[in-house]
């Protein structure tokens, strides 16, 4: 059964803890500044590959320790992204995380995720999370690369569209939720995206 409850984090207001800077620590920099460029992430690691180094070069929100883990790295974070091959580690800051009531990301453990880092797809305005649910995260990409070349770029133009009419719109909330929803059945039905 899925249980995941999917939602958007403003990345730029929260302080995020990544551990680990090989190259499954790249992939989730990635990830995180594709999506929100402005994230404040502090990165920690024995070992720093010179593609993270190379990475985070340019983006002076980016935290980057060359150490080991301590314990106050965890002071002022709202979430945490392991990316090390220690599962002693991995357990250890686990732990302290929940104690804390952080919200943690293992990669490639879903089992000691409170959250996982799922495909995305994004045109402009329009950003859409998929998730399998830790199951195969390779369906998830597959799915994303339908998804981008399904949706046209357009679609950006016709989000702007509904801004100026929402913002236009008189009446109380649900008026305003009926004639929108009759708009975008009329776009949908039509294939005006």
């Amino acid at each position: 059964m899925n249980t995941l409850f999917p939602i958007y984090v403003k990345m730029d207001q929260i302080h995020t803890l990544l551990v680990g800077a090989g190259p499954v620590g790249l992939e989730k920099l990635e990830a995180v500044y594709r999506n929100s460029p402005q994230a404040k992430v502090c990165v920690v690691a024995e070992e720093i590959s010179e593609d993270v180094i190379s990475f985070v070069s340019e983006k002076p929100q980016i935290e980057l320790h060359h150490r080991s883990f301590v314990e106050s790295d965890l002071e002022g974070k709202e979430l945490v992204i392991l990316a090390t091959n220690n599962a002693a580690l991995n357990d250890r800051i686990r732990m302290l995380s929940r104690q804390r009531n952080i919200l943690l990301n293992v990669a490639d453990k879903p089992a000691l995720c409170d959250f996982y880092l799922g495909s995305v797809v994004q045109k402009g305005n329009l950003k859409i999370g998929i998730s399998t649910n830790g199951k195969s995260p390779t369906m998830a990409k597959r799915l994303k690369e339908f998804l981008n070349d399904l949706l046209p770029e357009e679609i950006d133009d016709t989000l702007e569209l509904m801004q100026q009419m929402r913002d236009q719109l008189k009446g109380d909330f649900q008026e305003k939720i009926r004639v929108l929803n009759a708009h975008t059945e009329e776009l949908i039905t039509n294939k005006k995206i």
